[in-house]
Order: C-alpha cells, then structure tokens, then sequence
C-alpha cells in the first residue's frame, strides 16, 4: 500500500473542469458576441480534441498551463483609483456669506456669482472670487505647485481650493459652482484619457494566425497521414502556453525588482509603456526640489552688521510672524545657529508687507520692498544689485532695516535634491529627453532648469497647461512620462503615457492618479527604473523567440509523427519552465548607469 489516494475517474479530468471549461466558455462567448479570436479559441479545439480520443493528462496539463497564465497576468493589472472624492474634499463644505452686514454660514453649494465672502486665518477658499477688502498670503500649491506663498491684496484673483494662510479677508464671488477652478480641476482627472492599452497578451495578439495555422496543419496532416492522434498532437503542440507566460512572467519579475527599488507598479502595463517613453517632464516642488523653504544667504555689507548679527534680528522680529517667510527664518536660525531668539517689544504686523517691532532697543523692519517704499526707507545700490541677483536666481527676500537704515537681506529658496542633477544625467545618457513644467515663475524654472541641465522649461503652468504641454508632446509621437507630487498633478499624471507619483510627500490624489508610485521619494532611483522597463521589454521578446521555435521544432516532431499529445504536453510544459527561469533573473537585474 503506497497510500495514496485512489480515485474513482482519472485525476486529470479536475484540471480539465477546473481549468478548462472556464477557457472553452469564455471561447464559446467572445466568438458569439463579437466574433473576438484570441488564443483560447485553439486551447479550447486541442481541449475537447484531446479528451475525444482519450488523451486527458494533455488536456489537463494544457488547461492548467493556460489558466496559470491568466492568473499571473490578472495580478500585474491593478486597477488605479480615482481618487476623486479626495478632490472633491478639498473644497469646503460650507461658506461664510456677508449679507446685510452679518454673517452667514451656508453650503458651499449654495454660493451665488457676486455673493461677499468673508475667508479666517487657515481656512481653504470655496468658490473663485476678487478679494474687495484685507491683505494676505494665500498658498496656491493645490492649483500651481509654487513652492513660495503669494500676497494677494484688493483687486487680485483668488481660487477655490487654495489656502489663506493668515489674517481674514473679503471676496466678491466670481466662479462658482461646476465653474470653480477645484472643480475644474475634478474634470480634468475625470476626463483627462491617457489612450492607455491595457496588458494584451503575445499570445492574443498573434491569436488569428496561430489558429489558423492549427488547424490547417492538423487538417492537412490528417488528410495526408490519415492518423487523429497526428492531427491532435498537432493542436496541442500548437498551444501557446510558454507564449501565454511570456508576458506576465518578466512584467511580475521586473514589478517585484522595482519594489526593492522603492517603486509601486499600480498599472500592470506601466512598466511595458515606462519602456517606450522618450520624454519624462517633471514637476519642480517636491519632485526635484526638497519642497520647502530654507535660508539659503544672509547677506550682509559688512559695514555696521555681521550676518549672524542680521540672522538673528530677523529671527527675533519674525518670531511672532504668521506669514510663511516668517516662520521659515526662526526655523532655520533655530536649527542652524542658536534656539534663543532675542524678545520683541512693540511688534506690529502688516499683512502683505512685513514685521515691526523693537529688539535690544532698536527699531527693527523685515519685510518687502513694498513696504520699504510706504515706510520711506531708501536701499543702498549695493543693497540693490545684491537683492536684484537673488530675484533673478529665483529666491525670495527679505530685507532686513535697522533704525530706518537697510542692514541685510535675507535669502529663502526651495533647495534642489541632492540626487537630481545625476538623476537628471543619466536619463538624459538614457536617451530619454527631461522636461520642466512648473508653476514657479520664470527666474526660479530657469535657475532650477540651468543647475540641473534641462533645457526644455515651461514655468507659471496651470495643470491644464501642464496637461496641454503633455498632449502636444504626445500629439507629436513623444510617448511622456510625467513626475510629480501635488494636486496639481494629478491630471498631468493621468494624461501622460506613465503617470509616476511621489508617494512620500506626493498628495493622495497624485497617487491614485499615477501608474506608478515612487513610495519613498529616492528620485534617483528613477534611471534603474526606466532600465528596468527596457531589459524587461527585451526578456519579453526573448521569451517570445525561444516559445516559437520551441513551437515550430514541437509542431514538426508531431507532423512527421514523434511526438504523442501527452509527450507534447511535456515539451510545453519544459518550455514554460525555461520562460519562468528566463523571467525569474529580472528579480535581481540591476542597472549598471
């Protein structure tokens, strides 16, 4: 007694109702309904063929084969989410409305074209509107990226969806509804249709003429030889089952490589398409720059002044600051020279323009040029040309007066990522051409774009400009991959070919709207990505000759009579083994850029 189990019809016939009635219905319905030839139509033939004259461990064996494959291809394609309802949350719920002098708190919804809105501190905008009254600072990053805030006073534009970041103000609403620009940006993920093929197995894409040749080579042998089993091991033989694991097998490997890379493949065809990409545009904050401000100069003449003098007068005056700047200056002073900031009497702040206030007796100004103007404080041409050059550089300043005397300046700046100049270069050794398309203004893409070495730039880019450059590019047969990490970016993401988020820093919604996820912002692995994509590509079509002549040696043995459907059946079976092994070594392939 061996104790196995003895059952009561041949063990084989599991497979083939298992694995095969599934193949032959799914046959049966796509040639009904749409008369869709794919490679389950022969699978199906060799199947039912097979059992007929009694040869059921090759029906087995090659329906278990064909359905192995159809269940590693279903795990590479993951569906990405929406994420809309994550845009959808960014627009406030409600809105305050000022209506015969008091206020009124109302569904967003509700707001009508010319209604007065009154926005606090922190608060995020409801609908689009003209401030008519109050200075602030608004962060746009949900709509442009900016890396840096932007004042806004009487008469400027503000979108629904950004953010006040201090003091209240009053707007007359001008958009509203559908026509509200977070809403508009809701249609564009919506809409925006990247004509993105889902995985179409070899397989199915040679399925015509594979069937075709089938059965003309079983009929004609038949008729010559006048033997079934030819006929039939013909058809087994004919069974693309190493070119149904040619695909899924290397796209799994090279998933499971860019995994350790830190990369989430959400698509399964991401990396097929990654590989076709000749242009990957980026976005500038949080991509290739670290996404916030730093103290990057303190400069000084020297005369009267030395720079930690000036640092630290401007971290004691901005210590009370709800302004961005503000607050960016006593971080970095705290974390860079001293955690004591000195005590400020008299402070007073100016929304829009800046800090007063006295420190160790001293009357002490930090603010912009605007507000040197209204105050009457002239600037030294020294002073000047110092603070013209930081502008031009695509820095933020703040000058520093003592006693109605301009002292210093101080310089802000989102600071590049240690790794993207050698990113940038080695896609570019790639052959793939690197684009910026940014939010930022001119002076700061271009500073940006010259330290990285991109020459192809577009700044001041709404997300339908981002997504109208994306289209251009692809209109002209330039397959794009687009990088990002905000809001912004999301209808870029699902406009471009690859869609490739910052899954760290990056918005929930770029997320969702990207093919692949960069889960720990390590930008520089982005090159052994691209790689990774190519040398999958090539050990797809490596798995695709050796399954044909595999096939062809197969299919010429059957026809002259050496080989039966069960040892067919074998030969596919160490023709899939070979295409795994083959696939398997993308696991541990590594870029050598």
């Amino acid at each position: 007694m061996t104790g196995a189990i003895k059952l009561p019809f041949d063990a084989a016939y599991i497979a083939i109702v298992l694995c095969g009635i599934p193949i032959i219905l799914e046959a049966v319905i796509g040639l009904v309904t749409a008369f869709d030839i794919k490679a389950d139509v022969l699978v199906s033939i060799a199947l039912i063929a097979s059992v007929i004259i009694g040869e059921t461990f090759a029906a087995g064996e090659v329906a278990f084969i064909m359905q192995l494959g159809a269940l590693l291809e279903e795990l590479t394609i993951a569906k990405a989410r929406e994420g809309i309802e994550k845009l959808v949350h960014l627009t406030p719920q409600t809105s305050r409305i000022i209506k015969d002098g008091k206020e009124i708190i109302v569904p967003a919804e509700q707001v009508k074209i010319d209604d007065i809105i009154r926005v606090l501190t922190g608060e995020t905008i409801p609908v689009d509107g003209i401030i008519i009254s109050g200075t602030t600072s608004i962060n746009q990053a949900v709509m442009t990226g900016e890396s840096l805030p932007v004042d806004k006073t009487v008469g400027d534009d503000v979108s629904s969806g950004t953010v006040n970041q201090f003091g209240s103000f009053d707007m007359k609403a001008s958009r509203v509804g559908e026509d509200s620009s977070i809403q508009r940006m809701i249609k564009l993920v919506q809409s925006a249709d990247a004509g993105k093929a889902k995985i179409v197995g070899l397989a199915d894409r040679c399925a015509v003429w594979i069937v075709v040749a089938a059965l003309s080579a079983s009929v004609i042998t038949y008729l010559v030889t006048g033997q079934i089993i030819r006929s039939v091991t013909i058809l087994v033989v004919f069974c693309p089952c190493s070119l149904v694991l040619a695909m899924p097998t290397a796209i799994m490997a090279a998933i499971g490589n860019s995994t350790k890379h830190g990369f989430l493949v959400r698509e399964g065809d991401a990396l097929e398409r990654l590989a076709k990409v000749s242009k990957i545009t980026f976005d500038k904050t949080g991509t290739l720059t670290n996404g916030n401000l730093v103290v990057t100069d303190v400069y000084t003449s020297g005369k009267e002044y030395a720079k930690n003098d000036i640092y630290r007068l401007a971290a004691g005056i901005e210590a009370r600051s709800e302004h961005p700047l503000g607050k960016a200056v006593v971080c970095c002073y705290k974390n860079s020279v001293d955690n004591n900031i000195p005590d400020v009497d008299n402070f007073e702040m100016i929304p829009g323009r800046g800090v007063i206030g006295n420190i160790d007796g001293e009357k002490i100004l930090a603010g912009n040029i605007e507000m040197l103007n209204e105050k009457n404080i002239n600037i030294s041409d020294d002073y000047k040309q110092a603070a013209d050059k930081f502008l031009k550089e695509g820095n933020s300043v703040v000058y520093v007066a003592v006693n109605r005397k301009v002292e210093g300046l101080i310089v802000l700046a989102d600071t590049i990522r240690k790794d993207s100049a050698n990113m940038i270069d080695s896609i570019t050794a790639l052959g793939v051409t690197p684009v910026l398309l940014t939010g930022d203004n001119e002076n700061t893409a271009a500073h940006i774009a010259k330290q990285l070495h991109i020459k192809d730039v577009h700044a001041g880019c709404l997300p339908e400009d981002k997504m109208n450059w994306i289209d251009k590019y692809q209109s002209e047969n330039e397959q794009v991959c687009m990088i990002g990490d905000g809001v912004n970016d999301a209808p870029s993401l699902k406009k471009a070919y690859v869609g490739i988020a910052m899954g760290g820093i990056g918005s929930d919604i770029a997320v969702d709207a990207a093919d692949i996820a960069l889960v720990n912002d390590d930008i520089k692995e982005l090159p052994q990505l691209v790689g990774l994509s190519r040398k999958m590509i090539r050990t797809i079509k490596y798995n695709f000759i050796f399954s044909m002549i595999l096939n062809f040696v197969a299919i010429v043995l059957a026809i002259t009579g050496k080989l039966n459907p069960v040892v067919g059946a074998l030969v596919h079976n160490a023709g899939s083994v070979a295409v795994i092994i083959n696939s398997a070594l993308l696991l541990k392939w590594r870029s050598k850029k």
